[in-house]
């Protein structure tokens, strides 16, 4: 079953160094490209670890795509702000998302519970705060797979889980290019618990 977010994906930097150029956005990139593979389109947007800026285009982002992904600035120092931004600008929060990439996350690296990552929505869209590491991005993306075209179609609603399941759908799994199911079938019909 295809990706059914609409409205497409924005992926966010938030570093320092690569908004002044003097790094390049390995992260932003890695996340990019798999969203892509998975068949969505991804703006790409990098700003500096500013609070006003991030919100500012989480803000702009959301009224655009039913996804925005955050990557960077969600560690222990003064400025990794994204967390911060992100509960400034969404309606509500999404902890169980969170939860389940600090607890993939620890399965490689203990310095995984130092992350302040939220999810959140605003309006119609999901915000999702990744670590700023390539590696940790895509690890807490990964994990996130196999409930994320669920919650999407739920806020695209309105949605009616009576006929998602008459109609063989329930959980909406992400599928790759060649038809195989993204990520693992574990947490697959956790909401429905």
């Amino acid at each position: 079953m295809p990706f059914r977010a609409t409205g497409g994906a924005a992926v966010i930097t938030a570093s320092d160094r690569s908004a002044a150029g003097e790094r390049e956005d390995a992260s932003g990139s890695a996340v990019a490209e798999r969203l892509g593979v998975l068949g969505l389109e991804v703006e790409r947007m990098v700003v500096a670890d500013d609070r006003g800026r991030i919100e500012a285009t989480l803000i702009a982002a959301a009224t655009r795509h039913r996804l925005v992904v955050t990557t960077g600035g969600t560690g222990l120092t003064p400025r990794d702000v994204t967390p911060q931004a992100t509960l400034a600008v969404v309606d509500y929060e999404v902890p169980g998302l969170a939860e389940l990439m600090r607890a993939e996350g620890r399965r490689h690296t203990p310095m995984a519970a130092l992350s302040r990552a939220v999810v959140g929505v605003r309006g119609g869209s999901l915000i999702v705060n990744l670590p700023g590491s390539p590696k940790a991005a895509l690890e807490s993306l990964e994990a996130l797979l196999p409930v994320l075209p669920h919650a999407l179609e739920t806020l695209a609603g309105p949605f009616d889980h009576g006929a998602a399941r008459a109609a063989g759908r329930e959980d909406l799994p992400l599928t790759e290019p060649d038809g195989s199911e993204a990520g693992s079938a574990s947490g697959r019909d956790v909401a429905d618990r």
